[in-house]
C-alpha cells in the first residue's frame, strides 16, 4: 500500500490543510489556530488547566507555553483555587472574550462552508467513521514483534 493511500496519512494531510487555513484566518486577528481553540474551550467560570489539556488533546508542557503566551498577550489570567493551590483555573480577560467571539465566528463560518458542500449522509458518515477511528486508535496495542493487534 502506498503511504498516500493510508488512513493516517490522509487524516494528517486533511488536518494540516484545515489547520493552515485556520492559522491564515487567525493571523488576521492577531492569534493562532491553537490560541483560538484554547479561547473557545475556556468557560465563563474558568477552566482548570488539567481539563483544558484533555479537551485540546495536548500535553501539559505544550499547553503551559501556549497559556504563558496568552497571558503575556492579555488574553487570559490564571488563578489558583483557594482550597487547593495546585489546582489552577484559566479565565478570559475582556480582550480574550473579544478574540473568543472572533474565533467562534471563524469556526462557525468554516463549518457552514463544509455543511453546504457535504450532504447530511456524507457528514454523518465522516463523523461516525472518525469516532470509530478514534476508538480503534485508543484501543490499539502492539502485542507481538510482528505487530498483531488485540481486539478490544
Amino acid at each position: 500500500m502506498r503511504h498516500e493511500e493510508t488512513i493516517d496519512y490522509l487524516l494528517k494531510v486533511v488536518w494540516q490543510n484545515m489547520s493552515n487555513t485556520y492559522n491564515q484566518i487567525a493571523s488576521g486577528f492577531g492569534i493562532t489556530q491553537a490560541i483560538g481553540y484554547v479561547l473557545i474551550n475556556i468557560d465563563k467560570e474558568g477552566t482548570a488547566v488539567s481539563q483544558l489539556a484533555g479537551l485540546l488533546g495536548v500535553k501539559a508542557t505544550s499547553l503551559s507555553r501556549i497559556l504563558s503566551n496568552m497571558e503575556e498577550s492579555g488574553l487570559i489570567y490564571r488563578e489558583a483555587a483557594p482550597s487547593d493551590k495546585r489546582s489552577v483555573k484559566v479565565f478570559l480577560t475582556d480582550y480574550g472574550r473579544e478574540k473568543r467571539q472572533l474565533a467562534k465566528g471563524v469556526v462557525r463560518s468554516f463549518n457552514e462552508y463544509l455543511n453546504t458542500h457535504l450532504t447530511v449522509q456524507e457528514k454523518d458518515s465522516i463523523v461516525q467513521t472518525l469516532q470509530k477511528l478514534n476508538k480503534l486508535t485508543l484501543a490499539y496495542t502492539v502485542t507481538t514483534g510482528n505487530d498483531e493487534q488485540k481486539d478490544k
